[in-house]
């Protein structure tokens, strides 16, 4: 039976000691087998990295019949579980965070849990397994938090035709974060670069994400291309939450 105080972690080690336990001699008619797989079949970013056999055996007794005509010894059996589940276990358990992903969690949780947060966790959550859906989940997140600040400053702007330039230049200069409010040139240079990453996401967007259909030869984003597309969001989102709360205090 699942336990609600169980981590991810810990459900993903008890869904792999099981199989390990079938591999090497032990019951194919565990309880919990279904009940686990379903939950992590249910989150798009874990079923990506779910090994493949726990994905196609719905049943312990089905994943039996392929495991003992794999490998011969109870050895090589439990060597292939453990590998296979790695990517998952090392996702759940944060080996793929990057430093600049926590401060950001943490800062937009602060600022906005339900929308705001819930963007960025997607875009987390499909670099590698869905760049094109991670790319436009960094232009969302983007949006949301710039029309956040602007409705928290109640600055007028039309939610339902306003591009992402636009909504990012109405708060730059609510915030004084435009190159034409500032004189020494260093600043100039940094927002004038913040203002030229959102136009680049946009078109980024535009041509590979998928908000958009495809011709017959669509241009496919590589994971790196979604992460960084992830990391700049992420960066200027960061920037400007951090701004408008230094700028709420004062």
């Amino acid at each position: 039976m699942l336990e609600d105080t169980e981590s991810d972690v810990e459900k993903a080690l008890r869904l792999q000691n099981i199989l390990v336990a079938v591999a090497t001699g032990g019951s194919a008619s565990d309880p919990d087998y279904k009940p686990l797989r379903q939950h992590f079949l249910s989150n798009p970013t874990c079923k990506e990295l779910l090994p493949s056999f726990v994905r196609t055996n719905r049943e312990l007794f089905q994943f039996w019949q392929f495991i003992k005509y794999e490998f011969s010894t109870y050895a090589e059996r439990r060597k292939f579980i453990w590998q296979e589940f790695s990517p998952l276990i090392d996702h759940l358990e944060g080996k793929d965070r990057r430093p600049l992903d926590e401060q950001t969690t943490l800062v937009l949780k602060a600022f906005n849990e339900e929308s705001v947060h819930a963007v960025w966790q997607r875009a987390l959550e499909r670099r590698t397994s869905d760049p094109e859906g991670a790319i436009t989940a960094a232009r969302t997140l983007l949006e949301t938090v710039c029309k956040h600040i602007l409705d928290a400053r109640s600055i007028p702007y039309d939610a339902n035709k306003a591009e992402l330039h636009e909504l990012y230049r109405l708060t730059a200069s609510e915030l004084k974060l435009s190159p034409s409010q500032h004189t020494q040139e260093v600043f100039k240079q940094i927002l004038g670069g913040c203002a030229g990453i959102i136009n680049g996401l946009g078109t980024l967007r535009n041509r590979l994400g998928d908000a958009h259909g495809k011709g017959l030869k669509p241009v496919k984003p590589a994971p790196r291309h979604a992460e960084l597309a992830v990391n700049l969001a992420g960066a200027v989102s960061l920037f400007l939450v951090s701004t408008w709360q230094a700028r709420s205090e004062s």
